[in-house]
């Protein structure tokens, strides 16, 4: 596709409770992609919705969901909008329109939606379109991709800061569950000299190659069943359910006198990563944002 061509995008307005009927319609009629926003952003009926990392939003859409279908041709949109308008589920929807949109602008329109992101006042994850802030002194190069973790989420925030706050020169660092890689590519950028990142999902295992290269980094990636030996550091941001049930495998891969630091859990669940982990290592609380928490641990 040429810099001048054009795509054309159909603009849908639904209530939250039609939402998923008409994004598997649209997928179905072959959209390129399906989006859905707040139809009500910047005013005061704007609602807030979040999921958990690696996981699906609580809810389809919003109470009001602004619906954009991207497809290759004009017509292809608008048959959609004809077809969908006939359906019994289109009931409440309302079609606002169908509009161009130069591929190049749509390029533009998503990277627009990605900013670079602090960490600490040294410490950022910029996207590759962007130049580092004055003062960003330690960068991780990182753009949206297949794999989870692009720095935006306070999980994985809170893990970059506790990284950035440790010496970790010449120690050998496990990043489990790796997703895209950032925690394992910011264990070397603060001096870790033998990091390993694992996944079960080989797109992570491939998305973590390329962004260590992207960032000038060695470190090792494949699959679970490549880890050996202890480490100085485990870092697992995943979720409470997983992490309760990776709670030994995780601690005997902390070397004595090395540390856990566990990540994708929300603060109603510390009491029960707690016991998950007391026979083995006493979590305990020591960073929080936006309702989630960081829970660390260091082996005697």
């Amino acid at each position: 596709m040429t810099a001048e061509a054009q795509l054309f995008e159909l603009v849908l307005l639904a209530p939250e409770e039609r939402v998923e009927a008409l994004s598997d319609a649209l997928e179905a009629l072959e959209a390129l992609s399906v989006s859905v926003e707040d139809a009500d952003a910047q005013t005061p009926h704007e609602q807030a919705l979040f999921g958990e990392p690696d996981m699906p939003a609580p809810k389809p859409g919003w109470q009001r969901s602004r619906v954009v279908a991207l497809f290759a041709h004009d017509t292809e949109a608008r048959e959609a909008s004809t077809l969908l308008s006939l359906q019994p589920f289109f009931e409440g929807c309302e079609v606002l329109g169908v509009q161009a949109v130069a591929s190049q602008d749509w390029v533009r329109l998503t990277q627009s939606q990605f900013h670079p992101v602090q960490i600490t006042p040294s410490f950022w994850i910029v996207p590759s379109w962007h130049e580092p802030p004055a003062g960003a002194s330690t960068v991780i190069r990182l753009d949206p991709g297949l794999a989870f973790g692009t720095g935006t989420h306070p999980t994985t925030r809170m893990c970059l800061r506790w990284t950035a706050q440790r010496l970790l020169q010449g120690q050998r660092v496990l990043d489990y569950g790796c997703g895209s890689g950032i925690l394992a590519v910011g264990a070397a950028k603060f001096g870790a000299t033998d990091v390993m990142a694992v996944d079960i999902d080989p797109a992570a295992v491939e998305a973590t190659h390329i962004n260590a290269a992207n960032n000038h980094v060695v470190l090792q990636a494949g699959l679970p069943d490549v880890v050996h030996g202890e480490f100085d550091v485990v870092l697992a941001n995943i979720l409470a359910t997983p992490l309760k049930v990776l709670a030994p495998l995780l601690c005997e891969r902390v070397r004595p006198g090395g540390q856990l630091v566990l990540a994708g859990i929300l603060s109603r669940q510390a009491e029960e990563l707690q016991q998950a982990y007391a026979p083995w290592l006493a979590l305990a609380v020591t960073d929080e944002e936006d309702g989630w928490i960081l829970m660390t641990a260091m082996r005697a």
